[in-house]
């Protein structure tokens, strides 16, 4: 009998009847373990698991052919030496998270603009105070580092504000989409910072994005800009951001990610000033919508992968997306 596991928690009876109805056409019965964890006993039934199971149960999965991440990164589990055999089929979500996770940019990025860190503190001490300036995406000059789903998303909405320019910043320099004013590649990626106001970051965890933003880039950052990163907190020399931070070199930070995860209570990054931390929920299954989404990715790739076709969200081991 062949047999999927969703390893997964955000299930509820619709998204059942749905990959039950696809699973049904190719004759696989579907098991659910909807508190996140394959029992050891049982890893080794299924030829393809669904969800975000832990990675070092990949081993115990012997009959494994596909493993489908509900999440978007998966540089934690693109090494080779996890599963049992060679040749396992790994695919991700990459797609199911652009609205929710551009909603949190959005978010923390008004919320720097408009002061709302400083507006807090002077509530707290009971104080009227409302002389504050602010600013607004509008006019902004903004870049995406990361031009795909995310950053993209991102983008569109940030151009329905009002902002003046944005430039998307990818490997390729490539992104035909109407929201990027102009598109560089990675390389080119100090000619924009020092013009940029909102500096969006979302990026995977590879070797060329490694500390990308790094002492000598937030440098060349202007003294109002803001970095707001939602991809990997490895992209940032996160010391240099700190020193820049608290000097005032730069205007604020909002950080969905960072190093180490979760971080220590003694972290300085607790401490810093003008910073947004939030403890890497940009992208949870907390909408309707992300969560319908990644399960109708998941059936795809299931009617691809049972009549032989390429797997759409298949991950490049080597690259690592």
């Amino acid at each position: 009998m062949k047999k999927i596991a969703v390893v997964e928690k955000f299930f509820e009876a619709h998204h059942q009847q749905q990959i039950e109805a696809v699973a049904g056409k190719y004759g696989y019965t579907v098991d659910y373990y909807l508190d996140g964890v394959l029992p050891q006993a049982r890893a080794g039934e299924y030829e393809i698991v669904y969800g975000m199971p832990d990675r070092t149960a990949l081993k115990d999965m012997t009959q494994l052919k596909w493993f489908c991440a509900s999440f978007a990164g998966v540089d934690r589990y693109v090494d080779e030496a996890l599963y049992p055999h060679e040749g396992v089929l790994l695919t991700n979500s990459a797609g199911a998270y652009g609205v929710t996770i551009a909603e949190h940019i959005i978010m923390v990025t008004l919320m720097l603009l408009r002061r709302m860190p400083d507006f807090q503190d002077i509530v707290r001490r009971r104080e009227w105070v409302q002389e504050l300036p602010m600013r607004s995406i509008y006019g902004s000059r903004i870049t995406v580092l990361g031009a795909g789903d995310i950053g993209t998303n991102f983008a569109r909405r940030a151009k329905a504000l009002g902002a003046a320019h944005i430039c998307g910043v990818s490997r390729s320099g490539r992104n035909g989409d109407p929201a990027y004013d102009r598109m560089l590649p990675q390389q080119q990626l100090d000619q924009v910072l020092p013009e940029t106001e909102i500096l969006v970051m979302a990026l995977p965890a590879v070797a060329d994005t490694a500390g990308i933003l790094s002492r000598e880039r937030i440098a060349l950052l202007p003294r109002e800009a803001i970095v707001v990163n939602v991809g990997r907190g490895s992209a940032i020399d996160q010391d240099a951001l700190m020193e820049a931070l608290n000097a005032g070199r730069i205007a604020g930070a909002a950080l969905d990610v960072v190093v180490p995860e979760p971080l220590p209570k003694e972290h300085p990054l607790w401490s810093t000033r003008n910073l947004l931390l939030t403890p890497h929920i940009s992208g949870n299954m907390s909408l309707g919508y992300t969560c319908d989404r990644n399960l109708d990715m998941f059936c795809r790739d299931l009617d691809n992968y049972a009549a032989g076709r390429p797997l759409e969200h298949r991950v490049d081991r080597k690259r690592g997306y």
